[in-house]
């Protein structure tokens, strides 16, 4: 089995924690592991042959490159990397075709960004969906309704065949009335977004009910390269291939979609209300997360990241903070924090796509101070990591090692830094900073000129063959 991990999402309905750059399926925002890890290991214990792929995108394939190296080293089949956004039809299509057009592996498809707090009742359900898989059904997951949620599409379960049963129909997201009626008749499911088909069988529904998007997708897979860990697909014939999600390009045209019933303490996490949710509340109704204190709060998810949230006289609200933002929302309405993202795109500032502490390839780094033609940052260089060798048109920057070592090529000259140590770049001069040390190189960093955007980079060489 073939556990694909679909990780594109941007998760803007959990901001400000999650952000375009690092959305949710990085973050630990229910237990201390990510959604991304927890994931990986959701598909490898369940077989021990079980294999992992991931297809995410340009932006998230290093973080992407290393959880799953972290978690799956010796039993991944690579990353495939989607040059642009197509939806999840295309993006399984990949993946059906790198495991061969005529395999009949089975595919286990899984979002990245899920939350499932029984395993044992998921393996359960995969060993149900596995015998209709193998025999050529299409399998759905759908899961047992606990409420008349208006957030997720149904599935209507039909003539059961023993484990799992026929797909009578797939219901968009309904209203809450409709979603009541679906509760009390009974038989009705929430969709998962999880699926598991034998590869070859996908493909031939795909050359059934979307010939375009299979050639397309096939065209793109054939004119594949490689690149460290990742697989990049043709761009141009990827862009032609039409945006189609699984449920339309194929799901609801089949004749052999069959859904097996979950009832495995399964979230999407689509909102912090569902946050709310599926963690434990004190015996006010509350989900206190880093430092809170409350008086009189009932109902309410608070998320502290960086400083002390002191919330009184409140109910049903959600509270975030993050080291750049904070939220506050009536709980009943942040299905709506998009329009907030929205707003904040529009004005042209950064927060809906950066955290403070920005993710690269490398390690991190985060703004500590800025002024007229000054700003200041914290620098975190991997064990063994380097940045590129460039150089800027517009700024200098001076360099101070706080821990560890710094291996500085500055010109023609290299240097070797220690703690309370510290160089100078002029402006325009080639240089490059690696960390050669067992722990990670922090330094400070202090940039003057009259630009000082992430966009003022000449590179030359870059281990991880970035533009």
């Amino acid at each position: 089995m073939l556990a694909v991990i679909l990780s594109g999402g941007s998760g803007t309905r959990l901001w400000p924690l999650s952000r375009e750059a690092y959305p949710k399926q990085f973050l630990p925002v229910v237990t201390d592991e990510t959604l991304l890890a927890e994931t990986i290991q959701r598909g490898l214990q369940l077989d021990e042959n079980a294999r992992v792929m991931a297809i995410t995108n340009e932006d998230h394939r290093f973080v992407v490159a290393a959880q799953l190296h972290a978690q799956a080293s010796q039993r991944t089949e690579g990353i495939i990397l989607e040059p642009v956004g197509r939806n999840t039809a295309p993006a399984i299509a990949l993946a059906a075709l790198a495991a061969g057009a005529e395999s009949d592996e089975l595919l286990l498809v899984m979002p990245s960004d899920q939350v499932l707090k029984d395993m044992k009742a998921f393996r359960e359900a995969v060993d149900k969906g596995a015998e209709a898989a193998r025999a050529g059904k299409l399998v759905t997951f759908g899961i047992v309704p606990s409420s008349p949620h208006t957030g997720y599409g149904y599935i209507k379960a039909g003539k059961d065949q023993g484990g799992y049963a026929d797909v009578a129909a797939f219901v968009e997201k309904p209203n809450e009335a409709r979603a009541q009626e679906y509760l009390d008749e009974g038989g009705y499911l929430w969709n998962s977004g999880m699926f598991l088909f034998r590869a070859d069988r996908y493909l031939e529904e795909l050359a059934e009910h979307q010939p375009a998007m299979l050639a397309a997708c096939r065209q793109a897979w054939d004119g594949k390269e490689g690149d460290m860990d990742f697989i990049r697909v043709a761009r141009e014939a990827f862009e032609a291939c039409p945006d189609d999600s699984i449920d339309y390009a194929v799901m609801e045209k089949t004749r052999d979609a069959v859904v097996v019933p979950l009832d495995a303490g399964w979230s999407d996490v689509g909102s912090w209300s569902a946050l709310w949710e599926i963690q434990p509340q004190d015996e006010h109704g509350n989900v206190c997360r880093g430092d809170v204190i409350t008086e009189d709060v009932s109902g309410s998810y608070i998320h502290s990241e960086s400083r002390l949230i002191a919330a009184l006289g409140v109910d049903d609200h959600v509270i975030v903070e993050t080291d750049d933002v904070v939220l506050v929302a009536d709980r009943s309405r942040v299905q709506e924090v998009k329009k907030l993202v929205a707003k904040v795109k529009a004005s042209g500032r950064l927060e809906h796509r950066f955290h403070k502490k920005v993710h690269r390839p490398w390690g991190t780094y985060e703004g500590v101070a800025q002024g007229d033609r000054f700003q200041v940052k914290r620098i975190t260089v991997n064990p063994g990591a380097s940045l590129s060798l460039q150089k800027h048109h517009h700024r200098a920057e001076h360099w101070v090692v706080v821990k560890g070592t710094a291996n500085v090529h500055r010109g023609e000259e290299t240097l070797l830094l220690t703690e309370d140590q510290s160089t100078y770049i002029p402006l325009g001069v080639t240089h490059r900073l690696t960390n050669p040390g067992v722990i990670p190189l922090e330094l400070i960093e202090v940039q003057t000129g009259s630009y000082l955007g992430e966009d003022d980079i000449v590179r030359f060489e870059d281990t991880y063959n970035r533009v």
